[in-house]
C-alpha cells in the first residue's frame, strides 16, 4: 500500500464512530499531512458533525463509488481547484465547511457482478444460523422508496430504489450455490418486496433455487401480494420476514412517514401465517409527542398479536428519529434542527462534532436504545418488558440455547412479573445465566 496514498474509512453511527475516530487519530498523528476521508451513512446523515473533527479531511454523501474516485483522481493530480465540482463531496475551503450539491442516484452497481474471486476465502463469511449451516449475508436492491424519519437509508437514497434483473440475480445465486457452497441466504436490502410487478421475476429466481431466506418486506407490499405471488413465495422456502410494524397508532405512522397503517399490520401477520412464513416485527416505542402513553399502547399490541399468532417474532426500539435539516437553496445539505424537548422540557441539542457523537448517551440514541425525552422509569419499563417478552417466546433465531434452556426460560418468566408488571429479582438471575448459556430476548 503506498504509504502516501489517502485514507478513505467507511462510518456508520453507533459502535463504528469510535473505532473510525480512533483509527483516523492514529492516522493523524503519524501521517498529518495525509488526507482522510469519510463515506458512509455518517457523513452523509451528519456532514458538518463529520468535518468538524480535526482529523477528517473530506466527507462523501450518499452513494460514494463516483464521488470517492473523482476525489482520489483530483488529489493525486493536484487539481485542488476541481473539488468544488464534486458532486456529493464536503470539504474545507479556507477553514470554511463547503458542500457541495448532491449526486444523483446511481444503479450503476447494480450491472456487475462482485469480484468474489479477490478474496483468498470467500466462503470464510458464511455463518451458521437458523436458516442454514453456511448462510450468506446479500444484498440485491438499492435503497427505499420511503423517507421514514427514523431512518438513515431515506438520508442515503432519497426515496430512490433500484432492483437487480433476474438475470443478475440468478447468476449471483448459482455462483454462492455452485461455487461457494451457501444453503441459505439473508438479504439485507433496505426493502426486499416492493411493487409485485417488479418482484415477480425475482421471485421465480428463488423458487428456482429453493433456499431458505430472511428478508425485510413491508406489510402493505405483502398484503397486496396476489395468491400467484404468495405461491411463488411458498415455493421460493422465505422463511420469516421482517415487517417495520413501528406503532399500533396510525397518526404516529403517518408523522413519521412509514406510509403504512396498523390494520395492514394485522392482515401481514395473518398473511404470512396462512402461508407457513414467520413475521418479524419491529416496533419504535416512546416517542416525543407521547413517550409513555404510546408506549403502553404499543405493548398491549403486542400481547394481542402473540395472543393470535404466538409464532411471530417481536424486536423493541425506542424511536430516534434522525436529526431534521432546514432546507437551503443551493442544493447542499441543510444544517441541523431539532423540535424535541428532553425530560426536563428544555430542547434537544444534537451534538455538533462526530466525537460528541460517539459519547454513550448518542451512541444509544443513534442505535435506537435510548432517547433525551425517555425517563428512567419508562426506559426501565421497556427494558422489563422486552426481557419478560424474551423470557416467555424464545426467539428461533437462537440457535445457541439448548431446548431445556428455552422452557426454563418460560418457566422463568412466570415468577418475574411483579404485579405492576415489571420484573423482580429474578431478573438479575436472567441476566447472568442468559451470559452464559447464550440465550436472549428477542
Amino acid at each position: 500500500m503506498d504509504p502516501s496514498a489517502p485514507w478513505a474509512l467507511l462510518s456508520w453511527g453507533g459502535p463504528q464512530l469510535r473505532s473510525a475516530i480512533a483509527v483516523s487519530k492514529a492516522i493523524r498523528e503519524k501521517s498529518p499531512a495525509l488526507p482522510i476521508i469519510w463515506g458512509g451513512a455518517f457523513p452523509t446523515v451528519c456532514p458538518e458533525a463529520t468535518l468538524n473533527a480535526p482529523f477528517v479531511d473530506y466527507a462523501v454523501r450518499g452513494q460514494g463509488e463516483d464521488t470517492l474516485v473523482e476525489l482520489l483522481d483530483a488529489l493525486a493530480l493536484g487539481r485542488h481547484g476541481e473539488l468544488s465540482s464534486i458532486l456529493g463531496l464536503s470539504w474545507r475551503l479556507r477553514g470554511e465547511v463547503v458542500h457541495n450539491k448532491d449526486r444523483k442516484f446511481s444503479t450503476s452497481s447494480l450491472t456487475r457482478m462482485l469480484p468474489y474471486e479477490k478474496l483468498e476465502n470467500p466462503a470464510q463469511y458464511f455463518t451458521k444460523t437458523y436458516l442454514g449451516s453456511r448462510t450468506a449475508g446479500y444484498q440485491a436492491a438499492l435503497g427505499c422508496r420511503f423517507r421514514c424519519t427514523f431512518c438513515g437509508v431515506a438520508t442515503m437514497f432519497r426515496g430512490k430504489m433500484a432492483l437487480p434483473t433476474a438475470t443478475r440475480l440468478e447468476q449471483d445465486l448459482r455462483f454462492l450455490k455452485e461455487r461457494l457452497g451457501m444453503n441459505a441466504i439473508q438479504f439485507y436490502d433496505h426493502n426486499f418486496f416492493d411493487r409485485e410487478v417488479d418482484m415477480v421475476p425475482l421471485l421465480e429466481v428463488l423458487a428456482k433455487f429453493q433456499l431458505p431466506w430472511w428478508c425485510f418486506a413491508r406489510s402493505d407490499a405483502l398484503v397486496n401480494l396476489s395468491e400467484a405471488s404468495w405461491t411463488l413465495v411458498k415455493k421460493s422456502r422465505l422463511r420469516m420476514a421482517y415487517i417495520g410494524a413501528e406503532s399500533p397508532s396510525d397518526w404516529l405512522l403517518h408523522d413519521i412517514r412509514k406510509g403504512t397503517r396498523c390494520d395492514q399490520t394485522l392482515d401481514a401477520v395473518e398473511k404470512c401465517r396462512s402461508h407457513g412464513i414467520v413475521p418479524e416485527l419491529s416496533f419504535m416505542v416512546a416517542p416525543p409527542q407521547d413517550p409513555e402513553g404510546e408506549t403502553e399502547k404499543t405493548f398491549e399490541f403486542i400481547r394481542m398479536i402473540k395472543r393470535v399468532h404466538p409464532a411471530t417474532e417481536v424486536m423493541i426500539y425506542v424511536y430516534t428519529p434522525l436529526p431534521r435539516r432546514q432546507s437551503t437553496t443551493s442544493g447542499a445539505p441543510e444544517s441541523m434542527t431539532s423540535e424535541y424537548h428532553d425530560c426536563a422540557g428544555m430542547p434537544v441539542a444534537f451534538p455538533r462534532t462526530a466525537e460528541e457523537w460517539a459519547e454513550p448517551r448518542w451512541v444509544d440514541y443513534w442505535c435506537h436504545q435510548d432517547a433525551p425525552w425517555v425517563p428512567e422509569r419508562l426506559r426501565r419499563r421497556i427494558v422489563d418488558f422486552t426481557t419478560v417478552l424474551g423470557c416467555r417466546f424464545p426467539t428461533i433465531m437462537d440457535i445457541r440455547a439448548s431446548a431445556w434452556g428455552k422452557s426454563a426460560c418460560k418457566r422463568w418468566h412466570l415468577g418475574a412479573i411483579g404485579i405492576n408488571g415489571t420484573i423482580g429479582l429474578g431478573s438479575s438471575v436472567y441476566r447472568e445465566s442468559s451470559s452464559v448459556s447464550g440465550i436472549r430476548g428477542s
